[in-house]
């Protein structure tokens, strides 16, 4: 499991390109085959991606660095299906993830595992917190998310926001987590900018086609820093960052939240005239 840690944004000016991808993006997160995962200090949220293949499923362990017996000994864990189909088996129980379907899993849940069937890519996003409460494991399927539309085809920023953990829907400790899609023709997501002091953000970008990028923009308001990415890479917003981008197509992208609290709404709009 890949270690960060948290980063004060007076040290981010001074990194070049490189060492600024190394702090906050996390790339190759799906091999097949494969369990791979990070750990950011930034609210000591862990995210990683799970690929089985069909006939050898993965079960998932917990790292020396989370020092428990179990993964979720002590957190919670939210499971999207950024493939097109697979399983998901919660201490004995099997459950069938569809393209953008979600499964919250409990803290104190003792057996996960991940498994592929022959017809398409199971490809598994992992999003975890701290947890201490046990709530009951769920699936969400996509159709049954609060879905909202916003932006403005004027602005190239229309789009459509799938929640599936949040206050009002399936509860946790600590995670808030959704899809959010692009309608053809729009690029820009999450603006306006913004910030949230008292939660760390990561999106993961998914269903960018192949030869196409994403521009993300991050840092302090008044000191952005841009970072291109590509299908499926991941991007670490501490709280004192803005967290938006543009790409050279429509795609999606994973939202996570924790923190503080789990108020959608706890945000600080940045006025765009005020970039820099």
């Amino acid at each position: 499991m890949q270690i960060r840690h948290a980063s004060h944004p007076d040290d981010v000016a001074a990194l070049s390109k490189a060492a600024l991808r190394e702090r906050f993006v996390a790339d190759a997160l799906f091999v097949p085959g494969e369990q791979v995962l990070v750990y950011t200090h930034e609210d000591r949220m862990v995210i990683g991606g799970v690929m089985p293949i069909p006939g050898a499923p993965i079960e998932l362990e917990a790292p020396a660095a989370l020092r428990s017996e179990r993964f979720c000994d002590r957190r919670e864990l939210a499971v999207v299906q950024i493939g097109t189909a697979g399983t998901v088996t919660v201490d004995g129980v099997e459950y069938a993830l569809e393209h953008r379907d979600v499964l919250y899993v409990g803290q104190g849940s003792r057996s996960i595992t991940f498994g592929a069937t022959s017809a398409g890519e199971a490809a598994f996003y992992l999003a975890s917190a701290l947890s201490f409460s046990g709530h009951p494991t769920t699936l969400v399927r996509l159709q049954d998310a609060l879905t909202t539309r916003t932006g403005d085809a004027a602005t190239a920023n229309r789009r459509t926001v799938h929640k599936h953990i949040h206050a009002d829907g399936v509860r946790s400790d600590q995670l808030v987590l959704g899809i959010t899609s692009l309608e053809p023709g729009s690029v820009w997501n999450s603006m306006p900018p913004h910030t949230h002091d008292r939660r760390t953000e990561i999106y993961l970008y998914f269903g960018l086609p192949e030869g196409h990028r994403v521009q993300h923009v991050m840092g302090e308001p008044d000191d952005t820093r841009t970072l291109v990415l590509s299908d499926r890479d991941a991007v670490i917003s501490p709280s004192w960052s803005v967290h938006f981008g543009s790409g050279t197509t429509d795609y999606a992208f994973v939202w996570v939240m924790a923190g503080e609290n789990q108020a959608f709404t706890d945000m600080d709009q940045v006025a765009v005239t005020a970039l820099a």
